[in-house]
């Protein structure tokens, strides 16, 4: 498929599309049959890997670190025990993201009982 469909099925632009395929999260292929026009086609795997970097993104995951899992997924460059590290990383760093949202939410609390209370 063509990216403005692969833009269709997935609701992610062609503009943002190119931005992953510029940063290497997912490659489009010409169809060497095709000497008129340099279209760059895409696979039912490149849905999977856009719907992935969108959750990833969903949940606070950096573009690198979504490189690092693509690798990690679907080219087997990384062995378990890494796969497992890169995991254990961000699972840490949700934990740490969650507590400080848990602060941030007592201290709006706060707030609003004090205009409640005609204190600020």
């Amino acid at each position: 498929m063509l990216i403005n469909e692969l833009a269709k099925k997935t609701g992610i632009s062609t503009h943002t599309i190119r931005f992953y395929e510029k940063s290497g999260l997912i490659e489009g292929k010409q169809d060497e049959t095709v000497k008129s026009n340099n279209y760059f086609h895409y696979d039912e795997i490149t849905i999977e890997k856009l719907e992935f970097i969108s959750d990833a993104k969903s949940v606070g995951f950096t573009i690198r670190e979504i490189g690092q899992m693509i690798d990690a997924w679907y080219n087997n460059r990384f062995s378990k025990e890494k796969k497992l590290s890169i995991l254990d990383e961000k699972l840490h760093s949700l934990e740490q993201k969650m507590k400080e949202i848990k602060e941030m939410k007592k201290q709006i609390l706060q707030f609003k009982k004090d205009v409640l209370n005609d204190q600020c």
